[in-house]
């Protein structure tokens, strides 16, 4: 069996982040429609297999989170995803949510599902060589809204979750997203950051989750897109330490940031920042490192435009990301 510790501890290694490579099919139609793509089953693998083709993926990313669709999938020469990532040193990952459904009685509020059929999954999934897995709740920010009853109802299904992985011997990954698209300045965001990873945390302790085989895949502290008061990248970084420092206890091994909707640029300035930061303020208890999708894949897409000949360019831009948030990380300049 494997040590959820120590699979853990990989996650989050230095000089290192993980790939959000977990588009649902949906999400990847969009992608490829982009770049004027259709969205076929074949087209879809060869989207995903620019990425985890790339040579020396393994020095940037510990992990790769893939998707149900993705897990199954091959490289061009017939080797499983899976085979390809463990031969390079790189762990497999798995989104096992079911997305997002309204929350009843509470308007502008969402609750992820999945819970029912989990634990089959995640043994079919374990067996395929997921060695994580990952699960997204969603909190907007509104008038009069994230609820407490929305925060502890998707907390309670995070620490359930987390339950099922650990038991299947697969280390949980819970993403409580603090969505972007608002008008929400950063006190607020801080605010709802910090209510929220309470709340997760409260609900991990009560259902005896053990933290030491444990990811947080968090939101960082930023404004939201449609604030007219943008903040300083010191500003982001001191929110997002202290609302950490008050919320995640030292026992989690690491947190991972999501990218949320920022550019590619933003997103690794702003992890260069936080890292920067605790390491200036006697530093932190927990790794802090990367786990983005669009930030990293949205420069390579569009230089790949599905093209062919477009591949080598496009897999040197993709590395050019992995490298400059490799950095970030570890809070060194990028240039």
């Amino acid at each position: 069996m494997t040590d959820i510790y120590s699979i853990a501890q990989k996650m989050v290694a230095p000089n290192k982040g993980i790939l959000a490579a977990d588009e649902s099919n949906p999400t990847a139609t969009k992608r490829l429609a982009s770049i004027q793509m259709e969205s076929t089953p074949e087209n879809r693998r060869q989207y995903r297999e620019l990425f985890l083709g790339t040579k020396g993926i393994e020095n940037a990313i510990s992990g790769v989170i893939l998707y149900d669709e993705t897990i199954r999938q091959t490289m061009s020469d017939g080797t499983p995803f899976v085979k390809h990532l463990e031969s390079i040193g790189v762990l497999p990952g798995i989104k096992v949510d079911m997305g997002l459904k309204d929350m009843p009685g509470f308007p502008g509020e969402k609750i992820s599902v999945g819970l029912d059929t989990l634990d089959t999954r995640l043994q079919e999934y374990y067996a395929m060589g997921a060695r994580f897995a990952k699960w997204r709740s969603v909190i907007a920010i509104g008038p009069n809204i994230p609820t407490d009853a929305c925060i502890k109802a998707n907390a309670m299904v995070m620490a359930l979750y987390a339950k099922f992985c650990q038991a299947a011997n697969i280390v949980p990954m819970i993403e409580p997203e603090v969505l972007l698209d608002s008008d929400h300045n950063i006190q607020r965001a801080e605010e709802v950051t910090t209510r929220t990873l309470e709340l997760c945390f409260d609900a991990l302790r009560e259902y005896r989750v053990d933290l030491k085989g444990l990811i947080l895949k968090s939101s960082m502290v930023i404004p939201g897109n449609k604030c007219t008061d943008q903040s300083s990248l010191e500003k982001i970084a001191e929110a997002t330490i202290r609302c950490l420092k008050k919320t995640v206890p030292a026992e989690v091994p690491g947190v991972v940031f999501l990218s949320g909707g920022q550019t590619a640029e933003q997103a690794t300035n702003n992890l260069r920042a936080i890292n920067q930061f605790a390491q200036k303020t006697g530093g932190a208890p927990w790794q802090l490192t990367f786990s983005f999708a669009r930030a990293l894949q949205g420069p390579p897409l569009a230089v790949w435009a599905g093209k062919p000949e477009n591949l080598p360019k496009a897999r040197e831009v993709f590395t050019e990301r992995l490298i400059a948030n490799s950095k970030a990380r570890m809070g060194r300049p990028v240039a």
